[in-house]
């Protein structure tokens, strides 16, 4: 997530082209909001298959994620008007439709800011959320902003581990999500892809950090 701030304020200063990323966890985290102050000790002390978790930071708010069997999208942007919903709802466009296309229908949440009290990211579903169509929350995303540069980044629960989520957020957090096992984190990307080059209108090139890039962010990161 450290790339996704850098890529915003190189965006910011006009030094790289709009970006989107998919990204999976090694090992997996807890991150929190940027201003999330509670959450339990104990999710210091947490282990998963011999491996800590770890505990960071996004520079985006909202509550904390669990990122263990999910795929994390980032957007990096400028130049969209209206207020945060509204931003929101054109950025996610791309998100819809490319499950959709996947033969998955989503909708957005319902929930008001009732989620301020919930330390658990997928307990709640606001607007800027995605849900399937049994309510159950796939998508949560947030924000950042700078000046007219857009950071919108978000979690997709594809096959979290049961036993995990609840030691971090209790058994009655879990839902048990029915998604088709064609649906491959290869297959998930690639329609999300091909959705945002028709949402966008643009053209995507891939093209992985260089070494000083690279060199930048783990100086940024300090």
């Amino acid at each position: 997530m450290a790339i996704d701030r850098w890529l915003l304020e190189q965006h910011q200063s006009g030094k790289h082209p709009p970006t989107l990323r998919f990204y999976i966890w090694s090992p997996p985290a807890i991150s929190l909001g940027y201003h999330q102050r509670q959450y339990p000790e104990y999710w210091q002390y947490l282990t998963w298959q011999g491996e800590k978790l770890e505990l960071v930071r996004r520079p985006t708010g909202g509550r904390a994620v669990l990122h263990q069997g999910d795929l994390t999208y980032a957007v990096v942007t400028s130049g969209l008007t209206g207020n945060r919903l509204q931003v929101y709802e054109k950025i996610c466009e791309f998100l819809i439709q490319g499950w959709r296309s996947l033969g998955v229908e989503l909708r957005y949440g319902t929930e008001g800011r009732g989620y301020i009290h919930n330390p658990n990211c997928f307990g709640t579903a606001t607007s800027a959320d995605l849900v399937l169509p049994d309510g159950a929350k796939l998508i949560g995303s947030a924000q950042l902003r700078r000046s007219g540069t857009i950071l919108q980044h978000g979690s997709m629960r594809l096959q979290p581990d049961a036993e995990l989520f609840a030691q971090v957020f209790g058994t009655e957090s879990f839902t048990n999500l029915e998604l088709h096992q064609s649906l491959s984190v290869e297959n998930i990307i690639t329609a999300l892809v091909a959705a945002a080059i028709h949402c966008f209108d643009m053209q995507i090139e891939v093209q992985p950090l260089s070494p000083s890039e690279w060199k930048a962010i783990l100086a940024y990161q300090l």
